[in-house]
């Protein structure tokens, strides 16, 4: 049967379970990235018409053509797409089994991977991977810092196992659990010798008219600023630099005018050794607070699951499901 000629019946659990085999999900994986039979045969050390057989017992067994032949290279289809993103979370959930299953047998505690946004969050999550250490010393912490919504993603895609950070679209509040953790407020900061640092009673209107620092557009602390000045009716008008790295503001704050709407407890040891100065001028509390997110309906493992109660300990709060 060609894959011209599937029928259009449902694909069973027998079919997907009992046939798919590890080194299906191996070559899809591959082919996924590579998008190509020859080198996708190189990797996996077969031929390529083995390989286009494999591919072929593949289409067969799901009845379903997967990828569109091209004269250089191939093109998953809708299909095709749906797959690979299945194959890829498959083997990356058989990886995590077997280093946690290895981690366990020799007397570990398992590894735990987490997403945080920077600010306020990082003080908590670095209380927490301390105290966690101390309680499980052999436990594995895989940090990756990011903007929320890269991080929902990975979620999404079960690159991390929880994440502390916002929502950025109404939809995820009906796919993931949210669980408060604190509150974070927002202060305006510019260099060490930023000529507003001792000014008084300064309004937005005066600020519009510095260059600012913004973290990009789909971050909560850019859509608070929008906000900020949209809603005041007012444009920047000398200039603005994007970028998610803090680090990067930091030295652009110091070698130049620009000035930065940047989480409080990020920038409070900075401007406690005369690194940053905070520019006096009153906003409001616009900022929503943080949280711990995780997928819905799945239980943590266990060694997120010890995590998860010291980050509570640490953010001093009590299991709270607010439903966002």
């Amino acid at each position: 049967m060609s894959p011209d000629e599937f029928p259009g019946k449902p694909l069973s659990l027998a079919q997907a379970c009992a046939r798919l085999r590890f080194r299906h999900l191996q070559f899809l994986d591959i082919l996924g990235r590579t998008r190509n039979l020859r080198l996708t045969a190189e990797q996996m050390h077969v031929t390529q018409p083995a390989a286009t057989k494999i591919l072929m017992d593949i289409e067969e067994i799901l009845e379903a053509r997967l990828f569109d032949r091209l004269s250089r290279g191939m093109r998953p289809n809708e299909l095709g797409l749906f797959t690979l993103r299945y194959a890829s979370a498959a083997l990356d959930g058989q990886r995590k089994f077997v280093d946690e299953f290895n981690a366990l047998k020799q007397g570990g505690h398992g590894h735990v991977t987490v997403g945080a946004i920077t600010g306020s969050a990082a003080h908590v999550l670095v209380a927490s991977v301390v105290e966690i250490q101390r309680l499980r010393p052999l436990l594995v912490i895989k940090i990756l810092e990011q903007s929320s919504d890269q991080l929902i993603a990975w979620l999404a895609e079960r690159k991390i196992d929880l994440m502390i950070g916002r929502f950025t679209t109404e939809d995820q509040r009906s796919q993931f659990h949210y669980e408060h953790l604190s509150a974070e407020p927002l202060h305006v900061v510019g260099g060490q010798h930023h000529p507003l640092r001792g000014a008084t009673d300064l309004s937005l209107t005066e600020l519009a008219h510095w260059p600012w620092i913004l973290y990009p557009a789909s971050t909560a602390v850019r859509k608070v600023s929008d906000d900020l000045f949209g809603g005041a009716g007012l444009a920047l008008t000398a200039g603005v630099v994007e970028t998610p790295s803090f680090l990067f503001a930091l030295e652009l704050m110091n070698t130049t005018h620009m000035m930065s709407l940047q989480p409080a407890a990020l920038i409070q040891k900075y401007v406690d050794r005369g690194l940053l100065s905070r520019i006096p001028v009153e906003l409001p509390d616009r900022m929503p607070s943080y949280g711990l997110i995780t997928r819905l309906g799945e239980p943590p493992t266990p060694s997120a699951q010890a995590f998860i109660d010291v980050l509570r300990d640490t953010a001093g709060v009590v299991p709270d499901v607010l439903g966002e």
